[in-house]
């Protein structure tokens, strides 16, 4: 079920993260690549090298917007003049669906520039959703919520992640970013399986799937975008793909960035997984 309404029908395929040092290669040598995700927060500006660029790969690319500051579980209710940057870029991009995660991040008008862990209640439930709702209906159109991994977790919770997850959405009557590479490290640092996690998800509201890499440390797994995706993490895409069937697919790569080639080869191995695949070139 890889078209629903999450992702406005669409039938995208693998992409990349569109990032500054693969900004040459990309305009002048003009590789296949079925879409590119932008950080929204990188292009709410007026003008400037990021925007002239942008509108160069809106002229030969898909792209879609991922934000890194929504913070949809802050307590408090988003900010109008954010949102009202937030649809202009919309409009610019022709994004056909919005991203951002399912975390909280600021209090007071202070930002930690961090994607703090949430505590799994009920009341936190009826607020993340009320915020989901507001940036929809004011974008207009569809947002999908992104599983987050975490380090910590609160004794106050009332029930696991993806419980949580599933009330959220059902709620906010929004979408899906299933990042697995989230899942597999949040399973390490809190003992759970990830395949109950996977099991549980509603995979008619999954817009999009994300996989990265992740670093070992002695006590626990961090979620670092600086390297390949490992086999765990494959596997479990795998089988996020058996139940959810071909959907579109972000490799991200954020941090000791190789060249563009090198990126490009390791997103497509996702095509391994994707039944009926059309691959695109390397």
């Amino acid at each position: 079920m890889p078209a629903n309404r999450f992702n406005a029908f669409t039938e995208y395929g693998i992409g990349i993260g569109l990032r500054i040092p693969h900004y040459g290669q990309i305009l002048e040598k003009k590789p296949v690549v079925d879409w590119f995700e932008i950080i929204s927060e990188n292009y709410l500006v007026d003008g400037g090298r990021a925007l002239h660029v942008l509108d160069q790969i809106l002229e030969q690319y898909r792209v879609i917007q991922h934000g890194v500051s929504m913070y949809f579980g802050n307590a408090a209710r988003p900010n109008r003049g954010h949102l009202r940057k937030l649809k202009g870029l919309v409009k610019r991009t022709g994004t056909p669906w919005l991203s951002d995660h399912l975390c909280w991040g600021s209090v007071g008008g202070r930002f930690t520039h961090d994607l703090l862990p949430m505590p799994y209640t009920w009341e936190a439930v009826e607020w993340t959703a009320r915020n989901i709702r507001e940036v929809q209906d004011t974008v207009g159109i569809p947002v999908a919520v992104e599983n987050v991994s975490s380090y910590a977790e609160f004794h106050a919770s009332e029930m696991t992640e993806w419980e949580f997850l599933g009330e959220v959405v059902e709620r906010a009557d929004c979408g899906i970013l299933l990042d697995v590479n989230n899942i597999y490290v949040s399973s390490k640092n809190h003992d759970f399986d990830p395949y109950v996690y996977l099991d549980a998800v509603p995979v008619e509201r999954v817009a999009q799937i994300d996989i990265a890499g992740h670093t070992q440390y002695e006590r626990y797994l961090l979620d670092t975008h600086d390297h390949p995706v490992l086999d765990p993490v494959w596997k479990i895409y795998a089988h996020a793909i058996g139940r959810i069937g071909r959907t579109a697919t972000l490799l991200e790569w954020d941090d000791r960035i190789p060249s563009f080639d090198e990126v490009h080869a390791e997103a497509l191995k996702a095509n391994r997984y994707l039944p009926h695949a059309n691959t695109i070139a390397a």
